[in-house]
């Protein structure tokens, strides 16, 4: 299951090369060319990722991100039009957990891909009798389950989002660059026009609500990055 990949796009001959690229790479590969049967697939499957293309036939790759995303957390990441930079903002601010634009080389798609799974998939450490937690002042975030509670209550993220979020709260008090969340949330190099970082970071704040005095819990430290609002006193770790 952990290789299992869905493709999504209407491009048969970009299918079949992605199939047989990826299928090298010991991925088992799927793929379909209607939004609408993709959609259904994604969510009836047991897949660990899917590849979704923006421009579909029957139902465009937003809105079969918005089904998958009304009842699943499996990674997704989209393929969009070079250059089109809405595309992407749109796709991140609907739940996507990264993008690619075309035309691309089946080789960073494949370091994007595997940089996903390292974040989803990555194993506990044996004998670990418990997942770790990291809590910040009202946050429970459990690194086992790749889940998070906010004033006791469930918060649903991506898996972007949660890996964005657990680099902010294991350095809270601290100031966090874009490139340090860029590497380590989505496992690449930050690039100067890059705008995912600062979309998730948008959708946590969302999420999360505001802290104490209704101030927002994640800073913005302007040209540098940013800082989630607790001192480091208070963050606990626990086994």
């Amino acid at each position: 299951m952990q290789k299992r990949i869905l493709i999504i796009d209407d491009d048969t001959g970009l299918c079949e090369l992605l199939g047989s690229y990826l299928s090298s790479e010991g991925f088992d590969i799927d793929s379909t060319h209607d939004g609408a049967e993709g959609a259904a697939r994604a969510l009836a499957g047991d897949y660990a990722l899917i590849v979704l293309d923006v421009m579909l036939p029957t139902l465009n790759g937003f809105e079969v991100l918005r089904r998958i995303r009304q009842s699943s957390q499996v990674p997704v990441l989209m393929l969009t039009a070079r250059g089109d930079e809405i595309d992407r903002i749109v796709g991140l601010e609907m739940g996507a957990d990264d993008y690619l634009p075309k035309p691309f080389n089946p080789r960073e798609l494949v370091a994007r891909l595997r940089a996903i799974q390292r974040r989803t998939l990555a194993p506990l450490p044996a004998g670990e009798a418990k997942p770790d937690t990291l809590e910040v002042g009202d946050v429970t975030l459990d690194l086992g389950t790749r889940t998070v509670r906010c004033a006791g209550a469930p918060v649903e993220l991506t898996s972007l989002e949660f890996s964005v979020f657990e680099a902010l709260l294991r350095l809270a008090g601290t100031v966090v660059s874009r490139e340090d969340l860029t590497r380590q949330a989505l496992g690449r190099a930050f690039g100067s026009y890059d705008r995912s970082i600062d979309v998730h970071v948008s959708s946590l704040r969302k999420k999360l609500g505001p802290g104490a005095g209704g101030e927002d819990r994640i800073k913005s430290v302007r040209g540098i990055g940013y800082l989630y609002g607790y001192s480091a006193a208070e963050r606990n770790r626990t086994n």
